[in-house]
């Protein structure tokens, strides 16, 4: 499959890579037809899939059977009248169908929305009506089907609630009762022109609501760097990334690059909280051989007694989605003799910069910067950074827009020219470049918060805690975290008549409305009551002085 899309495959240095890596796109190229199709067609019975769940349950999909299940799910589809260019949201957690609905909407050419299970009405009210969703497909999840019920009413555009499961709700359609019953599939005739757009995230930022990151149909070619030269995949590996497929870095790791590669997709479906031991002993049962998660699944299970589990199946481990503290690093390779290999990336890019395998990783630093993109890093005056500088990474786009780097946000081009004008795209991330050419993460221009691998928008935040009947300002910060790299923490001034209240009781009250009236998982662990935030002279909050007292 590699040699459909590369000139060459194997490379002997990092400088071998940046001569002569180049991946040459089809034209109309389509995912689901090109790649899990033809997989179907040459190797039908090539696993693609082995599924898993934390109530015992397993099943295996090879090519050939995801081919007749997308085949399905896109006559169903189309019977409903969703066709090329229509939205449709999945909320479907690790749910095994998601694989099948995201390769049908592929083939018919609607867009695909991956959507945390985590939102709430008013999330999915500004989702539905910023992106016009037509339809809104879930797993069975009793909290979720509330808050989708309760977003109707606000959200015209929906003209769809599909569920997947079991008792459905009135005014749902019975997911697998329309895909049993469908009729044969037939392709349309004009699916896709690669500059079509096929996928839309909503991504925090550090104001305004969520931004809508589109990305056209090439791509998942750009995930082919990924899964080859950053995961290091190959036709017999079985792939472990840690993320639910409400997540960018889901496709990252669970869906393009390792098919085109050849590799297995591994997926452990849990319900509740993160267990290491519980990943631990799919990794020996199911012999996982790779595995991708953020720094703070590593802390967890560097914590474990890793010699009570045969981990020998396991070839090759990465990281991203925040900073690796070397320590970490040191016992994890201590423990298994597994160097992690981290990269960095945004979900308005595939991986930019990757510790590549022929390159000795460095503890804490990022790697290499992709050939596929023209990087350069900044500094504030304007000027290329020297080694040991730190400067903002920019890509340059006169040559031609690279692989997997996003078309811009959808419905707001002034934002889109905010960051990408002038054939330069400004990333917000600063970095410096070590004398060997390795790069090294420093932070954020702006203020994007990264707890347990989520990024998190500190306006987000700030309007649900401003929604409680006791804060008048709030100020919304990252505190750093041994676990989670960093917290949330909430500075507030509070109305007048709540100030003799200021105690435990109080904030903990905060927190609770929080997580009822945004995701749960973007409430504020700190709070600190104040008298005033500190300003700028234009009344903006210096957030960066509340970040300097909490360093």
């Amino acid at each position: 499959m590699l040699e459909k899309f590369l000139k060459q495959i194997s490379f002997s240095s990092h400088q071998d890579f940046v001569d002569n890596y180049a991946i040459q796109v089809p034209e109309n190229f389509n995912f689901a037809y090109d790649v899990v199709d033809e997989w179907a067609k040459t190797h039908p019975t090539k696993r693609a899939l082995c599924w898993t769940n934390d109530k015992g349950q397993h099943k295996d999909l090879n090519f050939s059977q995801l081919k007749k299940l997308s085949d399905k799910t896109a006559s169903f589809l189309l019977s409903l009248g969703i066709r090329k260019g229509d939205m449709v949201m999945l909320i479907l957690k690790r749910n095994i169908e998601f694989w099948h609905v995201i390769l049908a909407l592929h083939k018919i050419g609607a867009v695909a929305i991956p959507a945390t299970h985590l939102l709430t009405d008013k999330d999915i009210v500004y989702r539905a009506n910023a992106a016009d969703i037509k339809a809104i497909i879930t797993s069975q999840d009793d909290n979720l089907i509330e808050h989708v019920n309760g977003a109707m009413p606000k959200s015209p555009s929906v003209k769809y609630r599909i569920m997947i499961g079991k008792n459905i709700p009135e005014g749902w359609i019975d997911f697998h009762n329309g895909v049993e019953n469908a009729v044969p599939f037939v392709k349309p005739e004009q699916v896709n022109k690669n500059e079509d757009i096929m996928i839309l995230y909503f991504t925090s930022g550090t104001t305004g609501q969520p931004k809508m990151v589109i990305h056209d149909f090439t791509y998942p070619l750009g995930h082919i760097t990924t899964a080859k030269f950053w995961h290091n995949l190959h036709e017999n590996s079985i792939h472990l990334t840690l993320a639910d497929t409400g997540w960018a870095k889901a496709v990252w790791g669970k869906l393009y690059g390792q098919w085109i590669v050849g590799a297995c997709v591994f997926v452990y479906d849990f319900e509740g909280r993160f267990i290491p031991a519980d990943v631990l002993s799919m990794i020996s049962k199911y012999r996982v051989t790779s595995l991708c998660a953020p720094p703070t699944i590593f802390r967890f299970l560097i914590r474990e007694e890793l010699d009570k589990y045969d981990l020998s199946s396991l070839e090759y481990c990465t990281t991203a989605g925040e900073a690796l503290n070397p320590s970490v690093f040191e016992t994890f390779y201590r423990k298994t003799g597994i160097k992690m290999m981290e990269a960095f990336g945004q979900t308005e890019t595939a991986p930019t910069v990757i510790t590549f395998p022929w390159i000795e990783p460095k503890p804490g630093s990022m790697g290499m910067p992709n050939p596929l993109y023209k990087m350069d890093l900044l500094t504030y005056d304007g000027r290329s950074a020297e080694d040991g500088e730190q400067g903002e990474i920019v890509f340059r786009t006169d040559e031609g827009r690279p692989l997997a780097l996003f078309m811009g946000y959808y419905r707001d081009e002034e934002l889109t020219r905010s960051v990408y004008t002038n054939n330069l795209y400004r990333t917000g991330d600063m970095a410096w470049r070590d004398e060997d050419g390795y790069y090294w993460f420093v932070g954020r221009t702006d203020d994007i918060i990264k707890s347990s691998g989520y990024r998190i928008g500190p306006f987000e935040v700030e309007s649900a805690v401003m929604t409680h009947p006791a804060v008048v300002e709030c100020a919304i910060t990252g505190v750093p975290d041994e676990i989670r790299g960093q917290v949330i923490k909430a500075t507030i001034v509070l109305a007048p008549q709540y100030k003799e209240k200021a105690n435990d009781d109080l904030a903990h009250d905060i927190q609770e409305h929080v997580k009822n009236v945004t995701a749960p998982y973007k409430y504020p662990r700190i709070i600190e009551f104040v008298n005033e935030l500190p300003k700028t002279i234009s009344g903006k909050i210096r957030r960066v002085e509340i970040r300097g007292k909490d360093s």
